[in-house]
């Protein structure tokens, strides 16, 4: 009961909170009067409702999906792969590093702009997302793996624990929770990414092309409207994958790296006493 409680009261804080801003979006709405510079939230839920109702607005919503999917997939597969061989081997993460200081720095409109040269507009979205994304992947696979407790390493070769036991006991746990505050960062990384990329690229189905298309007709209410679509589909994204790695951890990839020392090293002394 305290449980569901607690939850109640986080809820009606939350709600609380969105008023508030909501509250402030209406205040700067009035001070300036002009619905061209800050419409009213009102009109932009109107607007957003007539956007609902429309098939293009399911259409693109989906192919948006499909691209930051993609650019997420890739650059977790990849970051992932390349990150642990990083790791691991000293020359590969030297060749890797400059790479990635050249992505980090490189303004994002530079790579949108060539990806728009290079690639179909249907295609620069994927990469532009995968591009800005792969960095922040690499770099916490990367560190976790380098971060990995030395004296647990030691301990299991001294004791001749087998290598996949290493991997999923030690490596493993050390490297999961770099992982996720990487892909929970990339999420809401892609989604912009993504969309300011189909803004340039102009797709003929995505979220960014009706976003320029509010931008030139001067429509700020659809403009509003399109934007906090990303904004909710950003947000829902990193509630699910949220929730997806808790249930993930809860089944054991947590805990294992605590339990290690008692189980293995146990396992280990009573082989060497025999």
């Amino acid at each position: 009961m305290k449980g569901i409680t607690t939850k109640n009261k986080k809820s009606i804080k939350n709600i609380c909170i969105f008023i508030f801003w909501v509250l402030i979006w209406q205040i700067t709405h009035v001070i300036i009067g002009r619905d061209i510079y800050v419409p009213s939230p009102f009109n932009v839920f109107l607007s957003l409702r007539q956007l609902v109702l429309q098939p293009y607005f399911w259409r693109s919503i989906t192919f948006s999906i499909y691209r930051v999917l993609s650019g997420l997939a890739w650059s977790i597969l990849l970051g992932i792969t390349i990150g642990i061989i990083s790791a691991m081997n000293e020359h590969v993460h030297d060749i890797i590093n400059p790479l990635i200081i050249v992505i980090k720095s490189t303004p994002v409109i530079s790579f949108i702009i060539l990806a728009v040269i290079w690639l179909s507009s249907s295609n620069v979205p994927i990469f532009i997302c995968f591009l800005l994304c792969f960095p922040i992947i690499w770099t916490n696979v990367v560190t976790g793996i380098r971060n990995v407790d030395i004296k647990l390493l030691e301990m299991a070769k001294m004791y001749g624990i087998k290598r996949l036991t290493v991997i999923r006991k030690i490596y493993l746990p050390s490297i999961i929770p770099y992982v996720s505050a990487a892909c929970l960062t990339a999420v809401g990384l892609g989604w912009k990414a993504s969309v300011a990329a189909e803004v340039l690229s102009l797709p003929r189905n995505g979220i960014g092309s009706y976003v320029h298309s509010a931008k030139v007709y001067l429509d700020t209410n659809e403009l509003f409207a399109w934007t906090s679509v990303v904004i909710i589909l950003s947000v829902v994204f990193e509630i699910m994958l949220n929730k997806l790695i808790k249930k993930s951890t809860s089944n054991g990839f947590c805990t294992v790296n605590n339990s290690y020392k008692r189980d293995d090293y146990s396992e280990a002394t009573s082989k060497e006493s025999a």
